[in-house]
């Protein structure tokens, strides 16, 4: 993360020069094991180009997915109805996966889907959090075949998938949706835990903000 911050530095004029927002709602979803401290440097971004970026304000991402799909999208659509209009949803690994659940669920709650290095194959059986869930005693068939049966629904908003070959906690492949009708993929150069401030990442999240509305 450290040589992502001293990336950003040079690229500052670049980044203050993307497309600015006007008001339009984001929500950003934390990682496994993250808090909504860990989306601040991306949120301030976002605020800066006139975006309205909240957190998903429920504490740490414990990584319990059947527990959380349904929180966030209570998150997603009591937004959508204070703001009167979808919203628009960034997530980071863990996150990313149920920003896309939500879209799953209540796709007229949500304009788009951003997705930072977030595994959507397999579950936790392609990522270094692989012996966590083995430890809680998690059956990662089962996980799988719950992953098959919500996509019988597709997702039916346009998604944007950014993965790194260099992740090193998710495999990449595990990334890649070809299930999806509206979908595209943007590699970068980055470790997983720079992802949230790397330059590349804020470009194209600043690019497919502006640039991809339903």
């Amino acid at each position: 993360a450290t040589s992502d911050l001293l990336r950003l530095v040079p690229r500052l004029p670049e980044l203050a020069s993307q497309p600015r927002g006007a008001g339009e709602p984001v929500t950003v979803f934390p990682g496994f094991a993250a808090t909504d401290r860990s989306t601040r440097p991306l949120r301030a971004y976002l605020r800066y180009l006139g975006y309205r970026p909240e957190g998903w304000g429920l504490g740490k991402n414990r990584g319990d997915v059947p527990s959380l799909i349904p929180q966030v999208v209570d998150v997603v659509s009591k937004r959508a109805e204070a703001e009167g209009r979808p919203i628009r949803l960034i997530g980071w690994s863990l996150g990313g996966y149920l920003a896309r659940e939500a879209a799953r669920d209540v796709p007229e709650c949500v304009e788009q889907v951003i997705t930072l290095g977030s595994p959507i194959v397999g579950g936790p059986r392609f990522t270094t959090t692989a012996p966590i869930y083995e430890r809680r005693g998690v059956d990662f068939d089962e996980i799988q075949r719950a992953i098959d049966e919500r996509e019988q629904t597709p997702i039916r908003v346009p998604i944007t998938v950014v993965y790194s070959k260099s992740d090193g906690v998710v495999e990449w492949r595990a990334c890649i949706d070809r299930k999806n009708p509206d979908v595209e993929h943007f590699r970068v150069k980055s470790t997983h835990i720079g992802l949230g401030v790397s330059p590349d990442v804020f470009s194209i999240v600043a690019s497919e903000l502006a640039g991809r509305p339903r």
